[in-house]
């Protein structure tokens, strides 16, 4: 099927259950913190991201793919997509793991998070288990790579699951959006890079881009842009096929194949307002990736993303505060955005 005549976003990856803590402070090591309230949420790019673009209201079909177990998180998963209008039936219960779980520690007074984390389910997830051959969706996104241990796993040729599969799905007509978890570590390059020239839009936070590249994006302690427009411009070298975005508290930009350099300023968000950080980088994927679906020129994608990651800061859990895309716009243009940033 040509990409001309398919619609809709299949999202397929990470699906996980978080248990979210407001704390009073982080503690040092071997010091008490204390609880002050606790709620599940969605966690997981491809659950976010679905289940944001549900909540804004997109006006074309969802579906997920993926593994939980079968638990009660699990169940609790599919029953709330399936309450949305998400078509959940790629998502397969397995009994050899359990649901994975990240427990979220934020603290109240500035939102920060920390993660703990269980891998369960997905560390099974196989490039088989994405049945792509009867999809009609437009666009599929997949998230989080180093976070999917088979699915990152090299294999012959250095080629990975997560660049076999995005490489069959291109060869079958869709467009390709990837994500990439936030990981301390010197594994990006070995199992990012694969992916790369089967992705035609990817999606990353600055950590991510300097990690992919190697390219270190702040200058004296602060985010320089001119230098995620270097990252940027080496992602498309390494075979990002059509557009780099890269997104940080400060702003996002957009870089195409073709040269063209978008930017955008983030919402001018008082502190008093942060309820919780997480999520708010899937929240933008979802803004942006509604754009792309839609055909959208990128500053509008770029904006919906910095109204959607707005909007979604409201709440602590990852979803719990995405609202209809009109209303995230009326939102953004409410607080002001920051000026974009010089790049």
């Amino acid at each position: 099927m040509k990409t001309d005549q398919r619609r809709g976003i299949v999202a397929g990856g990470n699906w996980i259950i978080d248990h979210v803590k407001m704390i009073d402070k982080y503690p040092d090591q071997d010091t008490l913190a204390s609880i002050l309230g606790q709620s599940r949420g969605t966690g997981g790019s491809p659950y976010n991201v679905l289940v944001d673009l549900a909540k804004m209201k997109a006006p074309f079909p969802l579906a997920g793919v993926g593994l939980v177990g079968d638990d009660e998180d699990g169940r609790w998963i599919v029953a709330d997509c399936a309450d949305l209008g998400i078509d959940m039936s790629q998502v397969r219960p397995t009994t050899a793991a359990g649901t994975s779980y990240t427990d979220v520690m934020t603290v109240r007074e500035n939102g920060r998070r920390t993660f703990f984390h269980s891998r369960g389910a997905n560390s099974l997830l196989d490039e088989s288990d994405f049945k792509l051959e009867a999809c009609t969706a437009r666009i599929l996104h997949l998230g989080y790579l180093l976070l999917l241990d088979r699915m990152d796993t090299i294999g012959a040729g250095g080629t990975t699951g997560a660049s076999r599969m995005l490489r069959r799905a291109r060869a079958l007509g869709l467009k390709t959006s990837v994500d990439v978890v936030s990981e301390h570590g010197d594994r990006f390059p070995a199992v990012v890079t694969p992916a790369l020239p089967h992705t035609d839009y990817l999606i990353v936070n600055e950590l991510e881009a300097s990690k992919s590249t190697g390219i270190a994006v702040q200058r004296d302690g602060a985010l320089d842009f001119a230098l995620v427009v270097r990252a940027a411009a080496r992602l498309l070298e390494l075979g990002v096929n059509e557009w780099v975005v890269v997104h940080a508290p400060e702003g996002a930009l957009a870089r195409h194949r073709d040269g063209t350099i978008h930017v955008h300023g983030s919402v001018a968000m008082p502190p008093g307002r942060v309820a919780g950080t997480a999520g708010a980088g899937d929240a933008f994927a979802a803004g942006v990736l509604l754009g792309l679906h839609e055909g959208w020129p990128m500053p509008e994608c770029l904006k919906m993303g910095a109204c959607a990651a707005a909007t979604s800061l409201t709440h602590p859990t990852c979803t719990g505060g995405m609202r209809p895309a009109a209303e995230c716009l009326a939102f953004g243009a409410d607080l002001g955005f920051r000026p974009p940033p010089a790049a």
